[in-house]
């Protein structure tokens, strides 16, 4: 009998470890990302000229990219406004040399991107003498984002099927139950616009972005440039909800504001895949950090849970539930903010009970306003996993899944990779769900900020998704941007920005291989010169900077 109740006990406590409910606060590994910053100077004169050049190399670099992307961009099969013109259409006439100029524009912005790092976070594994203050990253971003908010769209054809569906909507059907050829015939406009593995394919997208989508539409018509350039007034509009959330977000966490935007909304993901690319994750992201930052002043700022504090949580959550009309992945926060609520409220199982029913309700509520009032339903729900049906190679089960599947091909079992798939995804998906839970718990008992638990739970997620496209990582990058400073994540999700940013053709497609070749050959000769011609002018490397001894530097807030 001893013996049985020795095997309970260590398995109850061994399950209690994994989850974290016995884990001692410096045993845990995740926190080890987070540390307080410390209040640098600001930048002198020298500093202050280099990041102005700094400021003009990624510009230069974005205009040219928003020039090649007239060529090689993700320009529509019809309504193509520079068809047939004689100085504007050149660029589509030479694709070699177009696709040339727009990975040297690609390279000059991220190389931009890494020296304006010097002057947010400091070099590989240290922190910065001097730092740039606010309004010169803001200046400095906004300077990048409008050559690239007027180009064509770029590095995806998405923002066609956006319109399709939104037409589909504005017609009276159902976008969850026809795709663009059903609901629009073959030979429209729009549809021909759309790649030709989703011209069937039914909305995969939350009620809300296709009830604004059916705004636009109605605006719009089959007028597809117009359509574009709303579609991306609502992503610049996402981007401003981060520039906004960003900063403030990462106060509480001690973090440096300018740090949080350079790794945030400053993030070569962002300026080519969200605002380039007319991503609506941008407004998923925009409406779901927003929303963060007001539950948490209700839960952290207010002394007295009194009815401002409700007002706060009640428009947070509010935010957050249509953030999860966009793209429903960003419920997630939900649960943390959830779980900081119940830790507020105090110990046991009753506060997360009554936490989650209350913040459960109003999202029932929002959700379904939203979705009788748009008069889309909840046909969303059966749609979501649509994107499946692709393989993406950033996805680590599908990779593992297709690796091993051409593993067996080599060894004569035959192709099993659609089998290894049903077995890989699953185990991943378990893995997780146990990832979330542990960092729910860890909310919950105080280890760790809900923000940055929120953002390890969806590097989980994303990691472990069975399709992960290049802007997915941006889930777990900006919210991770306010809270892990350390060059424990900085590095990877720098390199991973960086490589993952040079890795995608500008339209999405294919090239031929001496295209991608001999643009890329132009690339590296032209960075290099760069780097050559301006070693003594910008901070290649890293040089001294002129510190204030006398300034004690004290920190940005107190770690939670």
């Amino acid at each position: 009998m001893a013996v049985v109740e020795g095997a309970r006990r260590r398995v109850i406590d061994t399950g209690r470890r994994a989850l974290g409910l016995d884990v001692p606060a410096a045993d845990h590994t995740v926190a080890v990302l987070h540390s307080v910053d410390a209040e640098r100077p600001g930048l002198d004169r020298r500093e202050t000229l280099q990041l102005m050049r700094i400021r003009l190399l990624g510009a230069t670099g974005a205009v040219i990219m928003a020039v090649s992307a007239l060529g090689v961009g993700a320009q529509p099969v019809h309504q193509n406004p520079t068809s047939g013109m004689r100085v504007f259409g050149f660029f589509a006439r030479a694709g070699t040399s177009t696709l040339a100029m727009c990975m040297i524009g690609t390279v000059l912005v991220i190389m931009a991107w890494l020296l304006l790092g010097r002057f947010a976070v400091g070099g590989w594994g240290g922190h910065p003498r001097h730092r740039l203050s606010r309004s010169q990253m803001d200046r400095t971003l906004l300077l990048w984002i409008i050559p690239l908010s007027v180009a064509p769209p770029m590095f995806s054809n998405d923002v066609y099927s956006y319109l399709a569906q939104s037409e589909i909507a504005a017609r009276g059907l159902d976008p969850y139950a026809v795709g663009p050829v059903d609901g629009l015939g073959l030979n429209n406009v729009l549809t021909n616009n759309v790649p030709n593995i989703w011209r069937s394919t039914s909305a995969p997208y939350g009620p809300l972005f296709l009830w604004m989508g059916r705004g636009i539409a109605q605006i719009t018509g089959d007028n597809i440039v117009l359509g574009v350039w709303l579609h991306r007034m609502l992503a610049l509009a996402g981007v401003a909800l981060m520039v906004w959330a960003l900063p403030r977000l990462s106060r509480r966490c001690g973090v440096a504001p300018v740090s949080a935007l350079w790794l945030g909304a400053a993030n070569p993901l962002v300026l080519f895949h969200l605002v380039g690319g007319v991503h609506n994750d941008a407004l998923m992201l925009g409406l779901m950090l927003a929303g963060l930052e007001f539950c948490l002043r209700a839960i952290d700022d207010a002394p007295h849970f009194d009815q401002r504090a409700w007002a706060l949580l009640v428009f947070g959550t509010v935010l957050i539930t249509l953030s999860s009309s966009v793209k429903i992945i960003s419920l997630v926060s939900l649960g943390f903010v959830g779980m900081a609520l119940a830790r507020r409220w105090g110990r046991g199982l009753k506060p997360i009970l009554v936490a989650g029913g209350t913040l459960g309700a109003i999202a029932v509520v929002t959700t379904l306003f939203v979705s009788f009032t748009s008069g889309l339903g909840f046909g969303w729900v059966n749609t979501v996993g649509t994107a499946t049906t692709v393989r993406s190679y950033l996805s680590l089960p599908t990779a593992v899944g297709i690796i091993t599947g051409f593993g067996g091909v080599l060894l004569g079992l035959g192709d099993h990779t659609t089998a290894l798939l049903d077995i890989t995804r699953p185990i991943a998906e378990i893995v997780a769900g146990f990832v979330t839970v542990r960092m729910l718990i860890a909310t919950w008992t105080g280890r760790l900020n809900a923000i940055g638990a929120l953002g390890v739970s969806l590097g989980a997620i994303v990691l472990l998704f069975p399709v992960v496209q290049p802007w997915y990582l941006l889930w777990a990058i900006v919210p991770l941007a306010a809270w892990a400073n350390r060059p424990a994540f900085r590095v990877p999700a720098v390199v991973l920005s960086v490589v993952v940013s040079v890795m995608v053709m500008p339209r999405g497609a294919d090239f031929y291989v001496f295209q991608i070749v001999e643009s890329a050959i132009a690339t590296v000769v032209v960075g290099l010169s760069l780097i050559f011609l301006t070693r003594n002018m910008l901070p290649w490397r890293n040089q001294p900077g002129v510190s204030a001894p006398s300034q004690q530097p004290t920190p940005y807030g107190v770690s939670s």
